[in-house]
């Protein structure tokens, strides 16, 4: 008798580390589970997009987040996969002249973005060592998160554990699908990803954490009924099958399979971890309260125009023509497709 198939909820899905976003309801700017603040700076300019104006930085495991003082809707998430380089230089701010500014060039849906933040607490290098660190243990930790083939994951016939993974169960004699013939493999299953890897080509593997999982169900194949998982789009959309025999024996898998994978939706971890020394006590606590008379929905071509201050437009290979604008009488360089200058000028 086969399985019950189990969807995991939507909540499962991760954008906090693979999004850039603006104008943030107060629900996406709050941790999501596994999600937590690892600093919080209350004085710091979005010297990019709003020069002049004092807000907090927040900086989680998955993502940098910045609300200004002035408007809670007034916001920014920016995601650590989105990043390509940081760097620190001199930038003019309004509240600080001159200062050494925390500078991230981004890249998201084909465009890119450059990101300046400025501390306002004058000496304190705080901003730089804790995002670079931060974004470091991220760089480092992606197994934990992300979908990976033929990974250096298998030594000796033994799996590399990540720190903080235990390994519940190992299957022997376990076949995956992904050839006409199959291949014979062990699969492992832990607390933070399942396993397989070929039992005579060691790099002939994959490795599935658990976050990126959408479906786990049994269904029939070519070679017979056979445990199938597959991932969320955002991970490929996969769908990877595995023959376990006996019958009896494929049952118990896919129960232990959707029971780790709800489990870990309930709790995730996804393997950042840093402490800051001066960090404030509270920087655990949820990050904001909720208010619901800030919470208003954005019309999507004002979010489009507000991102265009961002735009880092490094991908240009030379100036665009120019072209006379009515609304400021001069002639400007034009704008790229789908912006418009007048909200550009008040954004």
């Amino acid at each position: 008798m086969a399985a019950a198939d189990a969807s995991g909820p939507s909540s499962g899905q991760v954008w906090q580390d693979k999004e850039i976003r603006l104008f943030l309801p107060a629900q996406a700017v709050m941790c999501r589970k596994g999600e937590f603040v690892i600093d919080r700076m209350n004085s710091v300019e979005d010297t990019k997009g709003n020069n002049g104006t004092r807000g907090t930085l927040l900086i989680t495991n998955l993502r940098m987040v910045w609300i200004s003082h002035k408007s809670f809707k007034t916001n920014l998430s920016v995601g650590y996969s989105c990043i390509q380089t940081i760097t620190i230089r001199s930038a003019p701010s309004i509240l600080r002249a001159r200062a050494q500014a925390l500078y991230l060039m981004t890249k998201f849906d084909e465009a890119r973005y450059e990101f300046i933040f400025t501390s306002l607490v004058e000496g304190s290098p705080r901003l730089f060592t804790t995002v670079q660190a931060v974004f470091r243990a991220y760089e480092t930790s992606k197994l934990y998160r992300d979908l990976k083939l033929r990974g250096a994951i298998v030594r000796d016939g033994l799996l590399r554990q990540l720190p903080d993974e235990e390994v519940f169960n190992r299957l022997d004699g376990v076949m995956n699908l992904s050839s006409d013939q199959g291949n014979l493999g062990v699969l492992y299953l832990t607390n933070i990803r399942m396993v397989w890897h070929a039992s005579l080509a060691e790099n002939f593997n994959v490795s599935i954490p658990w976050i990126q999982i959408s479906k786990v169900h049994v269904r029939a194949s070519k070679f017979g009924q056979a445990l199938v998982v597959e991932t969320v789009p955002r991970a490929g959309g996969y769908v990877l099958g595995f023959k376990i025999e006996p019958d009896e024996r494929r049952e118990a898998a896919c129960k232990e399979v959707s029971s780790l994978w709800k489990v870990f939706l309930a709790d995730p971890v996804l393997g950042v971890k840093h402490t800051v020394e001066d960090a404030p006590t509270s920087t655990q606590s949820a990050p904001l309260e909720r208010r619901a008379d800030d919470v208003e929905i954005v019309d999507s071509a004002e979010t489009s125009d507000t991102m265009a201050a961002y735009l880092a437009d490094a991908s240009k290979a030379a100036d665009r023509e120019p072209v006379f604008d009515p609304e400021l009488g001069l002639a400007v360089e034009a704008l790229p497709p789908g912006y418009d200058i007048g909200k550009l000028w008040s954004a």
